[in-house]
């Protein structure tokens, strides 16, 4: 008898909207909640499990940012998609108060606002990525544009290049 898993906001949203997605469970115990211990854990590459993260810009505005654990944000290309002329990144003791989640359990979906959200590019051709459930320990694997649809996001160039 296998058991059962205590929904997220973001497991009853896709659930709301039929979105086909498949739900990784990983133990947290070693507290290695890291993105590139969750992909060995997983058995996963780098570049299909992603890290959500959280900005801001001038007058508290919200900006969210879904990039591939081995990539950086660049914070000049973020401002631009999002339309500031600076932005910076939330400070962890604010995420809860903002996202309803945690660090390590920040997921793109379900957070208290539909913020702007942008996706970096390079993952859209990929048929699975891999982003947090909302919770330390869950992560879930769902084609690009169909997390891109439930967060009514966009595609953008947004990480460093060397």
């Amino acid at each position: 008898m296998s058991k059962k898993v205590a929904k997220t906001n973001a497991l009853r949203i896709l659930d709301s909207k039929k979105t086909v997605y498949q739900m990784y469970e990983y133990d947290i115990t070693d507290e290695l909640i890291d993105g590139k211990s969750v992909c060995d854990k997983l058995g996963i590459s780098e570049s299909e499990s992603l890290k959500t993260l959280v900005a801001h810009g001038k007058g508290n505005a919200i900006y969210v940012f879904v990039v591939s654990i081995n990539s950086e944000l660049d914070l000049k290309k973020a401002a631009q998609a999002s339309g500031e002329k600076k932005i910076e990144m939330l400070a962890v003791k604010d995420l809860l108060a903002i996202t309803g989640y945690i660090r390590g359990g920040c997921s793109p979906i379900g957070m208290k606002k539909l913020y702007p959200t942008f996706i970096d590019e390079q993952v859209r051709s990929l048929d699975t990525i891999y982003v947090s459930g909302g919770r330390k320990g869950l992560s879930i694997g769902i084609n690009p544009n169909d997390l891109l649809e439930v967060i009514t996001g966009k595609f953008v160039d947004i990480v460093k290049t060397n």
